[in-house]
């Protein structure tokens, strides 16, 4: 019992995005909407669909809103969704560095259990940038802070005595990599690759790196 209880936490993050790539030096003045779309394999093939907005603050900042879902039967039966904000932190000449900070809620369901999870994903992303390209490294941590799982008849009819129910702490994955970014005008060509581990570093999960391509259009 116990092990399917980590099992189903594991593949919890099996729903997975990350949050839009930005070229703070292709970005206009006057470009104050971004909306992306972006296909890749993480954990699984996925699919996410982001919108974010450019405040006016003396730090370069934007808000985010993210929605990602897995491609498989069941439409809309695994996603994720999460709200946030990056910014620029540090810049010179060139080089650049952006602190990303966003509260998360996400849905796994299988044959053995549902899971609904808020979490949180905290990144950093620092490289060198200009106005056309861009090259960078990311270190990131996916923490699935509290879970409830409600165990489905199936399951029951194997281990009668398991609870559904809220468990504290739960799981969380490191990811580690590299992204570029190509701007054509007011569009953004981006490409991510990386590897991830469990939160112990003493595992990592079934499909252990993580590759993703998408597109922004700064409105």
């Amino acid at each position: 019992m116990k092990s399917n209880f980590y099992i189903s936490l594991i593949f919890l993050i099996a729903t997975n995005s990350f949050s839009q790539n930005i070229n703070w030096r292709s970005l206009k003045n006057e470009q104050k909407h971004i909306i992306s779309l972006n296909i890749g394999l993480l954990y699984g093939t996925t699919i996410d669909l982001g919108y974010g907005h450019k405040l006016n603050t003396k730090l370069p900042m934007i808000l985010n809103a993210e929605f990602s879902t897995s491609f498989g039967d069941t439409a809309l039966d695994d996603f994720k969704t999460k709200i946030g904000a990056q910014a620029e932190v540090l810049k010179i000449g060139g080089f650049s560095t952006t602190l990303k900070a966003y509260g998360v809620f996400r849905r796994f369901e299988n044959d053995n259990a549902q899971l609904l999870n808020f979490g949180s994903e905290l990144s950093a992303v620092s490289g060198y940038y200009k106005s056309k390209w861009y090259v960078a490294g990311e270190f990131g941590f996916d923490k699935a802070i509290v879970t409830h799982i409600k165990h489905s008849d199936v399951l029951k009819n194997y281990y009668p005595g398991i609870k559904s129910g809220w468990y504290i702490p739960t799981a969380g994955n490191f990811f580690y990599g590299v992204q570029s970014g190509f701007s054509l005008g007011r569009n953004d060509l981006n490409l991510r690759a990386g590897t991830m581990a469990t939160q112990d570093f003493k595992s990592t999960p079934t499909l252990p790196f993580y590759f993703q391509i998408g597109i922004n259009r700064k409105i």
